[in-house]
């Protein structure tokens, strides 16, 4: 498909660095608000790293309020263990304070348990006399909290009747049962004001960083339409500041590609990649940070799980590349063929073309489709690879973590901070990726944009400031060895010279190429002739400016061309104090009268791109639009070449009319229609070969006549 039909704004950039270099260079009215929204995202995306490690923290107060204190229990359990170990005979035989009795009983208790039976020794401990127990066990203190000999006994019977079978129901069942001392020490507590202040935390440090990200938003929005606001502005001056020859060497597609695609382009990417890469990159390194300073045998698990994962990503996107490319490459082809058989849709009705077009359209749509399935296929495997990668960290995560939190390397938090980790490493990654690809693509769309802005203009006219005015310009012009070439290598207008007189009519003919156009474009000053010299009226148009060369001719083409509006503003374009009885006294004149009363609102329909006016009555709407500008000088570039043999005897009438006491220039090939000129130049090859009126060339019987009456042979 053409160029200008999809734009090259996917494309690679020439050079990447000089590209971004030079945007941001055109930002730079921009940079402040660029800077705020940048901080802004950063700001945003520490917030967001910021609130695992208090998440983990209220994870841990919430733990705490479900599972017994196992610091504490195995505090208690290791004082009382030691001083069980501890007992012997002589410490409690040798005590004043102990009675001779329970002495003896102390020493009948040991002497018929095995101490190493737990629970014949804490049965027998359990018998013995408080005075005796008071001495095994003296009081101590957990947490601030006093535990007296009688609540550590207790807390030995219960423990006692545990086993290995023993529940976790049944243990923390026991725990009601327990001394209340014991219990402030080992119950489960959460710390509900804690977690509460936590939770205020975590609720401002969210809406902060949403909040942020909201005005980064707005702000990288308002820049990117004004940037883009300000990018077509300079299009728009630009196209009126380019010589005529730019557009001959560019596709209109392509020009209008520019002005809105790779516009748009640039203003989506610094909407969305350009913030979203900062805050991804300034996430990334972050949580890298935090995964680290967290617990670094974690940070490792995480990053290598979600590194497998977008190396399997990595090697897709490498295969699925080219079959995106050649899906682009058989669109375009299929959709080439689709408006080629359209464009010539009666050609091939006629010719019977149908099994012909149907077998090229299903051979290229077949294609299409082999590249759609596979860069599917592939590019469908992205988000399972995405939802597998962040599966597959959550799975090490709590894998590692259950092992760490088993040895107490960590708390349970921590595993829950690092869930969290996962997904906020995951996500810039494939943002960041994301992000670059837009950056490309924006590269390229930039270069396009600023190589138009930069595109060499005409010549300043600031200098100029002699003025004809239309009303008093006599209507002379004289070619004075006029050399003009599209090129310096090929002249197409070689030492032209021809005086016309005011009021005349000249008609230009000659075969095509012959240079008849380029000749009224040299005149209108719509290219810069090379050697030589054109005078009006005396005055070189050197030393008019092209405005004021536009307001003295009226100017009638071959191509027609109506914009989105009534009829009635289509006739009296860009000018003003034209009033209805002129307009439709042209349209009487060019016998467009009547079908401008078929309408269904007159001379006041609105005419769309949809409706189906003929060539020959825009045409028609042309020519009235060119007889109601009031200039002393007519050029006529074949402006009958559509109309019936009546009608264009209608306009040759009005033409006659427009023409009278005006110097006019007309281009036809139907020569026909200038028998009646003053003058006929006849040129060939950029050289006038032939000179005079009809009735002169054809007694010469030369290439006139010879073009003449080419045009009534069978």
């Amino acid at each position: 498909m053409p160029r200008g039909m999809h734009g090259n704004s996917q494309e690679k950039s020439k050079d990447f660095v000089g590209a971004m270099k030079r945007l941001f260079k055109e930002l730079k009215n921009f940079r402040v608000l660029i800077y705020v929204a940048l901080v802004l995202a950063s700001i945003s995306a520490i917030l967001s790293i910021v609130a695992p490690s208090k998440l983990s923290s209220m994870t841990d107060e919430i733990t705490n309020g479900l599972i017994v204190n196992r610091e504490n229990m195995e505090e208690i359990q290791q004082v009382i263990g030691s001083r069980i170990s501890d007992i012997t005979p002589d410490k409690i035989l040798l005590d004043n304070e102990i009675t001779k009795d329970e002495k003896e009983e102390f020493m009948k208790v040991m002497g018929k348990i095995d101490i190493h039976n737990q629970k014949e020794l804490i049965e027998g401990i359990t018998s013995l006399s408080q005075n005796v127990l008071n001495k095994m066990f003296p009081e101590i203190t957990i947490d601030g909290q006093k535990i007296s000999s009688l609540e550590q006994v207790q807390y030995i019977k219960i423990m006692g009747s545990f086993d290995e079978d023993t529940s976790k129901e049944e243990l923390y069942k026991s725990i009601e049962e327990m001394p209340e001392s014991i219990q402030k020490v080992i119950k489960p507590y959460m710390n509900i004001d804690k977690i509460k202040s936590i939770t205020i935390f975590l609720i401002v440090l969210y809406v902060v960083s949403a909040l942020f990200s909201f005005i980064e938003s707005i702000i990288m929005t308002d820049v990117s339409n004004n940037f883009a606001r300000d990018l077509r502005n300079r299009i728009s001056v630009k196209i009126n500041k380019l010589p005529l020859k730019y557009f001959d060497n560019k596709q209109n597609g392509d020009i209008l590609s520019r002005v809105t695609n790779d516009v748009d382009m640039i203003a989506q990417t610094m909407n969305n990649s350009l913030s979203t890469l900062v805050s991804s990159i300034t996430l990334l390194v972050g949580t890298i940070i935090m995964m680290f300073v967290t617990n670094y045998i974690m940070a490792i698990t995480a990053i290598l799980a979600s590194l497998i994962g977008f190396a399997f990503m990595i090697i897709i996107l490498a295969k699925s590349q080219k079959y995106f490319a050649l899906r682009q490459t058989e669109l375009g082809n299929l959709n080439s063929h689709i408006e080629e058989t359209y464009s010539g849709l009666l050609v091939v009705k006629a010719y019977n073309g149908k099994e012909e077009v149907d077998k090229k359209f299903d051979i290229c749509n077949e294609k299409v489709f082999n590249a759609n399935r596979k860069s599917q296929f592939l590019s469908g495997l992205m988000m399972p690879i995405m939802s597998f990668i962040g599966n597959f960290g959550y799975v090490m995560v709590c894998i590692i973590g259950a092992l760490l939190v088993q040895k107490d390397m960590i708390t349970f938090g921590v595993i829950v901070a690092f869930i969290t980790y996962v997904r906020l490493f995951t996500s810039p990654l494939s943002q960041i990726a994301q992000a670059m690809t837009s950056l490309q693509s924006t590269a390229a769309a930039s270069e396009r944009v600023f190589e138009f802005v930069d595109e060499e203009e005409m010549l300043l006219e600031d200098n100029i400031t002699k003025v004809l005015d239309k009303k008093k310009a006599k209507g002379n012009i004289i070619f004075k060895n006029v050399n003009f070439g599209y090129d310096n290598k090929k002249m197409i207008i070689k030492d032209f010279n021809v005086k016309v007189k005011s009021g005349q009519k000249v008609a230009i003919v000659g075969p095509t190429g012959a240079g008849k156009t380029t000749l009224v474009n040299l005149l209108m000053k719509f290219y810069d002739i090379n050697s030589g010299d054109i005078l009006i009226d005396g005055i070189s148009i050197k030393e008019l400016s092209r405005e004021n060369i536009h307001s003295l001719f009226t100017m009638v083409l071959q191509d027609t061309w109506l914009f989105n509006g009534t009829l009635k503003e289509n006739i009296i374009y860009n000018r003003v104090g034209v009033n209805d009885k002129r307009i439709k006294k042209i349209c009487d004149d060019i016998g467009v009268t009547h079908f401008i009363n078929t309408l269904p609102e007159g001379i006041d329909t609105l005419v769309t791109e949809s409706d189906s006016i003929s060539a020959g009555q825009k045409q028609l709407i042309t020519i009235a639009r060119g007889m109601v500008e009031d200039a002393p000088f007519l050029i006529l570039d074949e402006a009958t070449s559509n109309v019936d043999t009546r009608t264009e005897e209608l306009v040759q009438q009005a033409m006659d009319k427009l023409t009278k006491g005006k110097t006019s220039f007309i281009i036809a090939h139907r020569l026909s229609t200038i028998k009646n000129a003053d003058i006929i130049l006849v040129m060939r090859d950029g050289n006038i070969v032939e000179m005079g009126n009809h009735q002169e060339l054809m007694d010469k019987k030369g290439f006139y006549a010879d073009l003449y009456n080419s045009q009534f042979e069978l």
